[in-house]
Order: C-alpha cells, then structure tokens, then sequence
C-alpha cells in the first residue's frame, strides 16, 4: 500500500527515521546551504503566513517493536540531503536560542530522552546508518543540548583525508548555519514559520520494491542523482538483508573511484553484455536490454522474452565490482614486470590522452576478464591500431562502434592469438599511408598521431607522463611574414603541401602564440620553441637534428614520422 502525504515541517519530525546504509554520502556544501537559508527568510520576510514548499520525501515504512513498545520507523529513500539539513539546522537553532519554548520544541525534535516510567525509550530523530563516523559525530556534536558551539573552522581544519565526506560536509554546514543566524537573531518568527509553513511532500510504502519504484519516479529535486544511483536503488531492493551492506559498499567503492564518470564506466558493461550500440537511456538499456531482453520473431510475427544477460540484485552488484577491479589493475598499475619496460603503461596513457572517444575500453576490459595478462601488450597495441584506424579512415561513429563490438564477440569465442590476428587483419597497410600522407593539421585526430609518434620515439625504459597543457605548432608557419626567409625556402605550391602534413608538425607544452609561431626558422626554435619541447621526444629529435628548415628537410622528416608510424601499425 503506498501512502502519500502533505506535511509541514513539524509534521515531519514527529516522525522518525532512518538513513540506511546504501545511501549516498551528505553532500550538501556552501552554495546550497546559504541558498536554503536565504530562500527560507526571503519567503517568511515576504509573507509569513504563507507557505514555501520545500521537495519530496521517499520513504520505507517499517514497524518495529522495542521493550513492548510499537513504533513506525521510515527508511529515507529520497530527500535525505534536505531532511538531514533541517536536522543539523534545528539541532543550531537549540543550541543559539535564548527562548525557553523555542529550546525545548527544537530538544524535542532532535532527541527523545528515556523515560523509564512512561515506558518512553531513548530515540535519535534520525539514525544515521550510512557509515559508524556518522552516528559518532551525530552523538558527540548533534544530540545532546549545546552540542554543536564545539564545532568551529580550527576543529575541521583539523580533519585528515580519511575523514568520511558526511561527517566533513555536517561540520562545515554547523559552522555555516550557526554563523548565518548570528546576524539574523529572530528564532522565534522563523522557528515558527519553518515548522508551520514550510511543507514537504511525503510518499511510502511499506514494500521495499514499491518504495524503490517510487524513488526512480519522484527523485527530481535536490542531489541529481545518476543512472548509477538508480541502478543501485532498484538492485538492493533485491538483495538479502546479509548481503545488502556489502553491496552497497562496494558499489559506493566504485562510485568514489570513478567520480563523475560512473555511469560511463556503466555503459562499458552494458557494451560487454549487450554488443550492440545503445539506442535509448543507460537506464532503459539495463531494464530492456539487459535484465529482460526480448527478440522479435519475424516469420510468427511475436516478440519472445529471453533469458537475462544479467541477473539483477547481487549478481549486478559483484559484475559490477569485477569489472572496477579489472580497471584498477589496468590503468592504475605500470605492467613493469609484463615485459621489463613500461611499454603497456606508455600505450595506455598515450589512448587515454590521444583518443576522443572512450568506447575501445570496452573491448579491453572484455580481454582482460577472459585473458588476464597473457598477450596482453601485443592485444593492446593491435586495438589501439585497428580504433585508430577506423578514426583515420573516417568510418562513422556507428560504423566505428560496430566494429568494437565484432572485436568483443571475437573475444568471447577465440582464442587470444586468434583475436590479436583479427585485429591487426583490420588494417589496409596501403590507405594508412594514404591517410598519413594527407593534410592532417585541423583533423580531429591529429593530436593523436602526434601523441602516438611520440609515444614510439620515447621507448619505454621511463613512464610517459604527457604534460596538461600540449598544443600543435607548425615549423613552417602557416602564413610566414613577407619579409621572411621562410618565402625563399619554399615556393607558395611547396608551402601549401607541407605546412599541415605530419612531417612539419611539432607538440609543445604551451598554448599557440601565432605572432611568435611567424618567425624565421632559426630564431623561432631560439625563442619560441626553447623551453617548451622538452616533454616531447619527436619535437627535441627535430631540433637536435635539423639546423636548418627547407623543403628538403620537411620531405626528409616527413617521411620518416610516416615510416615510424606505419611500423608500428604493422607490428
């Protein structure tokens, strides 16, 4: 049965609830507390009788019984960022006020005191299940009266890294709140208005599924939540109460590990699973396309369900927690002892740094869960040639993603020898020269080419470590000044073929300066280019090895950046 509710603010705490384990940290920071506050004393300054809605509240209700006492308990589902803050605002307002009724009404909402005689226990207003150091900085700086004047910016300066993010967002917002109302004194009117004006509407069902299905429904307001969160809601409504701690944990491990890149990490799996370009929401392709799956019979003209490719609840959360491993191993760890040299860290960053798209880790992570180690640097550098070469031939997007998902079922069903061959089968050595040979100034895989020429030239006896700030330059500028050597050396024909071909490109670890980018060869590569190409091993063989720049020495470096790279796509 789902009940639904308008209440306003004193309503709402005379309920009492519960932040289970596999919510999101309180994130609430600065810019929305001072908004909260100001949007608050705006509407009661404005009207005081009016009312001010304040969002949505998603909840789980639970029955309980304690020393032969019954008692409704709500599992915060949506709008705990929202209640936690009225929470920590009351419990300031107790702790600054000077009127006896204000003080007890806001005592009262914080915490029940015991009373052995009436039978009545001892109740937080919220218990705070998320992580242990929550419930402790609740009891030591919430609870009890005056609890929270303890805080100050000294003490949460303090705080070290391994300090949990809901304990260090509540302290600041402590501080904050308390500072705020230090200027605006008048508790009464607006203790008032909060918990009599100020509504919230509450939706529950005493059905976890239920609650779940509400949660992905009505979650509009405050914290946007992901795809991610979502997933995770509706998959813990399906684990056992043993397992759903763990779960939760690992999945907030994932979370935290991949920041706001979660849900792109989520579509990786879905493309392992799936093998086919998604065509709606990450959301819609895991309820449609991955736990309820269903083909189109065309010659009986029915749709026929077929067996998930994923079960969801615990199955989803320990995929989920295989894959992150599997990533951790490969992008956080040098490989050093694969082959002696840091030759698959050096590729993986070059892709990472080079590559537009992000849809070959799909593919690899596919590899490494089948696979492991063995072969592994020869399958990376063959996918990072065949991606590659589909980005230079100018396949289409979908083309492109076609293709990446033929390599994934290739890794479901050959061997890795068999699926390295495919790979580097892919490639027509005879249109990569073509493409190379072109005009690739102003391409979007230009940074690329240069990134990957340089990656060859480096070797790996050292870490790549390609620095923040990388610009393409010309050496035979793009439009040379009139006075300038530049016009004897080249023709206007030989100047239009060179300047935006491999050959006559350089990486620096600068922005573009176009009037510096105009001097003549030798002054340029004392002033402009001095300095700035350290970090790049084509760019200090260039100016190690060319004293001079004519059309001699481009055709001379051009050919051999081409030669370069074609080996490598043929290795």
């Amino acid at each position: 049965m789902i009940e639904s509710e308008k209440l306003f603010v004193g309503k709402v705490f005379e309920k009492w609830y519960r932040v289970p384990e596999y919510q999101r940290p309180y994130v609430w920071g600065k810019d929305q507390i001072a908004e909260f506050l100001q949007d608050l004393c705006d509407a009661m300054n404005r009207d005081e009788n009016s009312q001010y809605f304040l969002g949505s509240m998603v909840l789980q209700k639970k029955t309980l019984e304690k020393n032969n006492t019954h008692y409704d308990e709500y599992d915060v589902l949506d709008g705990q960022q929202r209640l936690t803050t009225l929470f920590l605002l009351i419990a300031v307002i107790r702790d600054l006020t000077s009127d006896k009724d204000c003080f007890e009404t806001c005592k009262e909402i914080i915490f029940q005191k015991k009373n052995t005689f009436k039978n009545i226990p001892e109740r937080l207003r919220i218990v705070f299940d998320i992580r242990q150091e929550v419930k402790d900085f609740i009891n030591t700086y919430v609870k009890d009266d005056g609890t929270t004047r303890k805080l100050n910016s000294s003490l949460i300066q303090g705080y070290g890294k391994d300090t949990d993010l809901s304990v260090i967002n509540m302290s600041k917002n402590i501080v904050q709140i308390r500072e705020f109302f230090e200027h605006n004194q008048n508790f009464d009117q607006f203790v008032k208005f909060l918990l009599n004006n100020v509504l919230m509407i509450y939706v529950g069902s005493e059905e976890l599924d239920d609650a779940f299905r509400l949660f992905t429904v009505m979650n509009n307001r405050g914290v946007k939540l992901r795809s991610s969160d979502i997933l995770k809601a509706s998959n813990l409504a399906l684990v056992s109460d043993d397992e759903r701690v763990k779960a939760a944990k690992n999945w907030e491990e994932a979370e935290n590990y991949f920041g706001e890149d979660f849900d792109e990490f989520l579509s990786h799996l879905r493309s392992i699973l799936v093998k086919k370009k998604a065509t709606v929401s990450l959301l819609k392709e895991y309820e449609d396309n991955i736990y309820a799956p269903k083909e189109y019979d065309r010659s009986n003209k029915i749709t026929k369900n077929l067996p998930p490719l994923l079960n969801k609840g615990i199955d989803t959360f320990n995929f989920v927690d295989k894959y992150r491993k599997h990533y951790i191993e490969i992008f956080d760890n040098h490989h050093y002892e694969l082959s002696k040299s840091f030759e698959l860290n050096n590729l993986l960053i070059m892709m990472k740094a080079g590559f537009e798209s992000d849809f070959w880790i799909a593919p690899l992570l596919k590899y490494y869960d089948k696979f492991g180690n063995h072969e592994l640097i020869d399958f990376v550098k063959s996918l990072d040639n065949a991606f590659a070469y589909d980005w230079l031939i100018g396949l289409t997007p979908t083309s492109r993603i076609e293709n990446v998902n033929h390599w994934m079922e290739t890794i479901d069903s050959k061997t890795s020898e068999e699926v390295i061959a495919l790979l580097k089968e892919h490639i027509d050595q005879t249109e990569l020269a073509h493409e190379l040979d072109k005009k690739i100034y102003g391409r979007r895989a230009a940074k690329y080419l240069m990134l990957k020429l340089d990656c060859i030239l480096h070797g790996h006896t050292t870490k790549l470590d390609f620095p923040s700030t990388i610009s393409i330059e010309h050496i035979l500028p793009q439009t040379p000044k009139v006075d300038s050597q530049w016009l004897h050396d080249f023709t206007e024909e030989e100047r239009d073929y060179a300047k935006d071909r491999l050959g006559n490109l350089v990486l620096l670890s600068r922005r573009k300066n176009s009037s510096q980018n105009n001097r003549d060869y030798a002054d340029k590569k004392q002033k402009y280019f001095q300095g700035n190409i350290e970090l790049f091993s084509n760019s200090i063989r260039i100016f190690q090895q060319y004293a001079t720049w004519t059309v001699t020495d481009f055709s001379k470096n051009h050919a051999y950046v081409k030669t370069k790279l074609l080996e490598h796509f043929a290795a």
